[in-house]
Formats: C-alpha cells, structure tokens, sequence
C-alpha cells in the first residue's frame, strides 16, 4: 500500500478514536483505525492533537467569496465551490432562490455543468412554489401557485442535476409536484410555509416513507406556538419518529445556540442536517451584496434584505460549514461526534450518497477534513486530492 497517513483523533460515524490514523491511497479510504494497530509500510506521522474528520456536506448553500449560485457568471460559481471546498465542505448542493421562469431556466442551465464536472453533487431549487407570508428574503413577486408544468421545464433544463427542492405543502397542485419530484429522483423539501402542524403532518405522512426534509426548521415558517404548533413542531414529531431530516442553520444568527441543543436531544444527528444557508458573503467583509435579485447588507456578519420598504429579514448566512460545526460544538455544546456525524453522515444519506461519501471507511472518497483543536481547517483533502490553495474573487460592488 502506498498511502498518505493523516493522524489525529479520527472523529467519524458517531465515533472517536484519540489516536488514530487514517490511511488515504489514491482517491479512496485505504485504512483506518488506531495508531498503534498501524501495521503499514509507511511509517506513522507523529501524533497531533488535531481532529479528523470526513469531509463536510452542505446541501443547502447559495454562494460565497463575494459569488451567488443564482445570479453569478461562470468564473464566480467556480470561485464560490472553491471557497467552501478550501473550508472543508468537500460535497455541495448549489442553491437557487425563487425567480420568473425564464430566470430559473438560465440558472439551471449554468449550474448544471458544474454538477456534471463533479465540482457541485446538485442543484438545489428553493422555491418558487412558496407561500409568499413567508418568502422572508426571496422575491415575493417570483413565488408562483405550484405549476407541475413548469417544474417539468427545469428539471428537464437542468438535465438529471437537480438534488433537492423546496416547496410549501399549501401550494397548489402540491401533490402533483411531489409526484414529479419523485419520479425524477429529486429530494422534496418542506419549507418557507405558512401551514398547520395538520397540513404539514399530512403532507408528510402523504409522502409514503420517502426521503424528505425540512429547509431550515423554524426559519421561513410561523413560530412555534403552545396553542398554534405549527409546521416546526409536525416537522420535529416526523423527525423524532424517523421520518424526516430536519435542516439547522445553526450558525449563531439564525437559531439560539439553545434551540439547536434541544433539537440534537429531540431527534438525534442522525435526523439533522446541519447546513449554512451562505449567500455571496460568505468569506468576505461586511458590505453590500445580491441574493437573486435582492439586495442584501451584511454588518457584523449578520446579512438582512436591504433598502426602505422591506422588513429587514436575515438573509441567508455568511458562515462555511466548518464555522457551523464549531458554532454547534463551542456553542451549541453539542459533542463532537454529534456534530460532525449531521455535518457529514447525515446529509450524504439525505442525498443518497451515503457509500460514497460522509464518513471515513475504506472504500469510501477519500474526502477528508483536517482541523486544529479549534475547529479552524489545517488540511483539505477531495477524493484523496490535497486542497492547497483558495482562488478568491471578490464580488461586483452592488
């Protein structure tokens, strides 16, 4: 075996091994275990107090290093992809934000070659079949009654790359885009919806035991209320019975550090996903930026819609994966394992990747994400390819 050797205490599957190795042989996971079972050719690094990790998964991401998913050209996509991989976010879901049609179909058709070059694992579509009382900061004149004919349009455009959707279970004709999304080998996604906890319990358990998630759980949706419980509290239920995975932006902004603890004692990493929501200013400073075609202020890394006439919504997020799994650990106070296990395993199984990548087993991508004690990125590995260097290009003044 001819292997490159990262050791460290291994933190993978829901299990940590204080000091281990991980052994990477071309593009795959060749071995792992503890250090002193290590019985290869090559001899041991020295032990370090760093962790490693699989390589994290996002699956709902609009963009970064100063670039949107819905609104850059060509060379701001690839810089956007390779700001979060230089981060550690070694498997990425391209999202897009509700628009006129002939928007999304331009949108699709630019992301679709990036999934296809292996550089995104999907094109994530949220919206445009909303409930516009919760577009938050989504064009509220883009969101449409629910149209299976037009849905038929972009998943064809897009060619077989669309991941994931979200979609309110109140809009029109909503079963019929179930249908289609699941026809087509897409992920349903409940979200930005003003529904009942009985609206949004029978649409989950319409879903006949498909895969199905929650776009970021309490975000785009009433507040959980005692008397008015809402699509929160049918999408824990769902998630504490093992039906659904629910999405956490848990980054400090848009969820108390409290709320996300008490979801992780709820239903388990094993029902969350862990996500950023990042926009354009993800990596960059404080300052002006576009979400489709709205116009977002970052100050204090906090992004909210910009201008006289709007409410001031927060606007996706600023964070990469890695500043969320720290924010849950140091935060949230969630262990490690926990953490990494809905930063990782959880949402490769959502997307149904889950024997190629989300955890560190041989035979797997070697997709590996080395930290310091404190969670800051030391080493990024993708399919066994050292990340060395960040191409940044900053973002048009907007």
């Amino acid at each position: 075996m001819t292997a490159l050797l990262l050791r460290g205490t291994v933190v993978a599957g829901g299990r940590s091994i204080p000091d281990g190795v991980v052994a990477l042989d071309g593009d795959r996971i060749a071995w792992v275990g503890p250090a002193g079972t290590w019985a290869g050719p090559v001899p041991l690094p020295p032990p370090s107090d760093r962790y490693v990790l699989p390589g994290l998964v996002d699956v709902h991401c609009h963009g970064g290093a100063g670039h949107g998913f819905p609104e850059a050209d060509d060379e701001g996509l690839q810089a956007a992809v390779d700001h979060h991989l230089a981060h550690g976010t070694t498997t990425l879901l391209g999202s897009l934000v509700s628009a006129p049609a002939d928007m999304l179909l331009e949108r699709v058709a630019a992301l679709a070659p990036l999934v296809t070059a292996g550089r995104l694992a999907g094109i994530h579509l949220e919206g445009p079949f909303l409930a516009a009382a919760r577009c938050g900061a989504q064009d509220p004149a883009a969101i449409v009654p629910g149209d299976p004919a037009l849905l038929e349009r972009l998943l064809h455009a897009a060619g077989g790359t669309v991941a994931s959707m979200t979609l309110a279970p109140e809009t029109p004709r909503y079963r019929e885009l179930f249908a289609i999304l699941i026809r087509h080998g897409v992920l349903p996604s409940l979200g930005h919806t003003d529904a009942t906890a009985g609206r949004t319990t029978a649409a989950i358990a319409e879903a006949g035991g498909a895969t199905l998630s929650a776009t970021h759980l309490f975000n785009g949706m009433p507040e959980l209320h005692h008397r008015a419980p809402g699509p929160a509290a049918a999408c824990l239920a769902a998630a504490g019975r093992g039906e659904m995975v629910v999405e956490l932006v848990a980054d400090g902004v848009h969820l108390a550090d409290e709320t996300v603890a008490m979801v992780f004692d709820l239903v388990g990493p094993d029902r969350i996903a862990l996500v950023t929501d990042a926009m354009a200013a993800a990596g960059m400073p404080d300052g002006r930026y576009s979400l489709g075609s709205m116009r977002v202020d970052v100050v204090d890394r906090v992004a909210r819609l910009a201008g006289a006439g709007t409410d001031r919504s927060i606007a996706g997020g600023t964070a990469r994966m890695v500043d969320v799994l720290r924010q849950v650990v140091l935060g949230s106070g969630v262990g490690l394992g926990a953490a990494a296990l809905a930063a990782t395993a959880t949402p490769a199984r959502l997307l149904g990747l889950e024997h190629e990548i989300g955890d560190l087993v041989p035979g797997r991508r070697a997709d590996v994400l080395v930290t310091d004690h404190d969670l800051a990125p030391a080493e990024v590995f993708r399919a066994g390819r050292r990340i060395t260097a960040e191409r940044v290009l900053h973002g048009r003044a907007v």
